[in-house]
């Protein structure tokens, strides 16, 4: 087994769709990065490739790249997902957190949870999705970001 850590935070920018998850998010925000930021798909980037030993996000998508400008997180988490296969590994199970003061996110769960599993070749109850808020406390807490914290666990085939 292999167990993989991921982590991202983006700030909020007016003028940009909210997309968590390949899902947007009506909100009067979105998140500011190169792609389209979403924070979920980031995170769990970073703990497949966290669990494969084989670096982080910026190793594979460097900032300010033209590969990765405007790019939707789903389609580059994709690009990614055979490399679980090419290692023998499977996914057995992903656990995120987004941490996010606004907007209410749980309404969304279904849909994100689902995305993340289609590009992950996996079944839906495999992947276990959480949201909880900052309480008010730090730059999340007064809506300037969105976080997300994932661990994944893979097995050998």
């Amino acid at each position: 087994m292999r167990i993989g850590l991921g982590f991202d935070v983006h700030n909020t920018k007016s003028g940009r769709p909210l997309v968590i998850g390949g899902v947007i998010v009506p909100c009067e925000f979105g998140l500011d990065g190169d792609s389209d930021a979403d924070v979920l798909c980031h995170s769990v980037i970073d703990a497949v490739l966290g669990a494969l030993n084989l670096g982080d996000i910026g190793s594979y998508f460097g900032v300010g790249t033209p590969d990765v400008m405007g790019v939707e997180s789903l389609s580059l988490l994709a690009r990614l997902t055979p490399l679980i296969g090419e290692n023998r590994m499977t996914v057995s199970n992903l656990d995120c957190t987004i941490i996010a003061q606004y907007p209410k996110l749980s309404d969304k769960r279904e849909q994100m949870r689902a995305n993340i599993a289609r590009v992950l070749q996996t079944p839906q109850n495999r992947i276990s999705l959480k949201f909880t808020t900052p309480k008010g406390l730090g730059p999340l807490g007064n809506k300037e970001g969105i976080a997300c914290l994932s661990a994944i666990l893979l097995e050998e085939k």
